[in-house]
């Protein structure tokens, strides 16, 4: 038996070439593929909107929402999360954060018709004006606060 060869003397295998790339790559290959695709489709989407005959007004509404984000609803949102989980403990903050999280998203959704700023293009488009959009969004929100409320009394319970 050579010396110089002992992991052919016993059988040993050379490293797995998957095992390779996840070594120098982190993770598998399914992953750097499915980012390569989100990248291509996001590039895709982004040559769609130059080719828009606003894309300004869409770059600017872009920019002014991460503006508004990251400089007022940022701050805002997690000086309320520190209030509100440092009095309320871990557990009871997450049945405010998920309703008010919710609500939130159907506002940012339906702002327009909720605020009554696209009363004219709806009447144009549907042919009647929208009526009971904040009313409607108002009881939702009630229901979702409710509903975590009685999820987290039945918890607090056990």
């Amino acid at each position: 038996m050579d010396v110089s060869e002992p992991a052919a003397a016993e059988g040993a295998r050379s490293p797995e070439p998957r095992g390779v790339f996840r070594g120098r790559y982190g993770s598998s290959p399914l992953h750097l593929l499915g980012h390569v695709l989100l990248f291509a489709w996001a590039g895709y989407a982004v040559l769609q909107l130059l080719n828009a005959q606003k894309a300004s007004s869409i770059f600017v509404w872009l920019l002014a929402a991460v503006l508004l984000h990251d400089f007022v609803l940022l701050p805002l949102y997690a000086g309320l999360d520190r209030l509100g989980g440092g009095r309320l403990g871990p557990r009871a903050i997450n049945h405010l954060r998920v309703p008010a999280a919710l609500s939130g998203l159907l506002l940012l959704v339906y702002f327009p018709p909720i605020l009554g700023l696209n009363d004219v293009t709806f009447v144009r488009a549907l042919g009647h004006r929208p009526a009971g959009y904040a009313r409607d969004w108002l009881l939702i929100t009630l229901a979702l606060f409710l509903v975590s409320a009685v999820v987290y009394v039945v918890r607090r319970v056990r």
